[in-house]
């Protein structure tokens, strides 16, 4: 994608247009909606369906909601639900087999069926952390089906921040909070409304729909400000720079010892992490007889038996759990991928029971090898 350097200005009133150009164009719209006490990713018809108004409060092991009562649609920073659960579905059928006819079996591949979607509002720690997951996913040689279909039906109207959540860090990891690549449209929320700028050939044509006026020079220092202003006041940080070498170095750190007193197992990090990718597969059998389905389905590094292999467990314990998901994510993911598996959205932080921050973590190893 190449992005416009037009920048255009948008009423508040027209939010609601461009929702009815995606409809119309036969897009499915989802976005920020509230549900059981959280914002997460739910169809949108109108701009009331989104959380307006509303604000977070996130730290570690805390997430509640506040309503202000003012006009701002994206005041919500981050949610629980990322972009990974459109592209690399938490449960998926892959492949059918029925028995019977000449070779004893049939095996049919299950495809996804195409469904294209609009993603209003997505983050910039998102977008790339779905820049992420295409490195796994989409490799040259081994692309996966299953996610390219899907990919390639999103088309993604970012919102840049102009509000941070006090566990976001993506300054540190060079992931935000401006939308920068990635996108087809991005949005940047203002008092009044929002300045937009298209992203690829399909935002540039959804923008001549709505007749948008280019933004005035005043309007586009407001939206610098604006960034700037977020960036600034991002107090969590992480030495992206160091921390591959200095888990490395570390492995038989004590710290290690004193997470695994507070860590649960539990997984919650894996599943609100945007990047994360194990998984599992397994034949299930019909309950007729006929056949198997088989199935993938998210799995966690925290679950024991992610690590059983041949009747043998190496890593049993939580402390070797916790090391291998921060290590892998920090350090050998750039091994792997060449980028961090982390992309600063502070999810893990907040959705951690017990508050476990990694970006603490990693401080208090750097403070005692310093």
């Amino acid at each position: 994608m190449t992005e416009s350097t037009q920048h255009l200005w948008m009423e508040r009133a027209g939010l609601q247009r461009l929702i009815d150009v995606l409809i119309k164009q036969g897009l499915e719209v989802l976005g920020p909606v509230i549900r059981d006490g959280t914002v997460v990713l739910g169809p949108v018809a109108a701009v009331a369906d989104l959380p307006v108004g509303m604000r977070e409060h996130q730290s570690a092991g805390h997430y509640d909601l506040e309503d202000l009562g003012d006009e701002r649609v994206f005041g919500v920073a981050t949610g629980p639900a990322s972009l990974k659960p459109l592209v690399f579905a938490p449960r998926e059928n892959l492949v059918q087999v029925e028995l019977g006819g000449e070779h004893g079996f049939r095996a049919e591949a299950l495809r996804p069926e195409p469904r294209p979607v609009a993603i209003l509002g997505v983050r910039a720690c998102d977008l790339a952390a779905l820049r992420v997951q295409d490195r796994i996913f989409l490799h040259d040689r081994y692309p996966d089906p299953y996610y390219e279909e899907r990919r390639r039906g999103l088309f993604l109207i970012a919102a840049s921040c102009t509000r941070s959540a006090p566990t976001c860090f993506c300054t540190s990891m060079g992931t935000g909070p401006e939308a920068r690549e990635g996108f087809d449209l991005a949005l940047t929320e203002l008092d009044e409304g929002f300045l937009v700028r298209a992203g690829s050939e399909a935002g540039e044509e959804v923008l001549e729909t709505l007749g948008l006026a280019e933004a005035d020079a005043e309007t586009r220092v407001a939206e610098r400000r604006a960034i700037d202003a977020c960036a600034s006041v991002m107090d969590r940080k992480l030495d992206a720079a160091r921390v591959h070498d200095l888990l490395l170095e570390n492995l038989d750190h004590g710290r290690w010892d004193e997470v695994a007193e507070r860590c649960l197992g539990c997984g919650n990090c894996t599943m609100v992490c945007p990047t994360c990718f194990c998984h599992d597969e397994r034949d299930e059998a019909l309950l007729d007889g006929s056949g198997s389905i088989r199935i993938r389905e998210w799995d966690s590094c925290f679950d024991r038996q992610h690590a059983q292999i041949h009747g043998i467990n190496f890593r049993p314990k939580i402390r070797d759990r916790y090391r291998q998901w921060l290590v892998h994510k920090l350090a050998t993911w750039q091994d792997q991928f060449g980028t961090s598996g982390c992309v600063g959205c502070g999810r893990c932080i907040t959705w951690c029971p017990p508050g476990i921050d990694l970006t603490e973590e990693v401080r208090a190893i750097q403070e005692t090898t310093a």
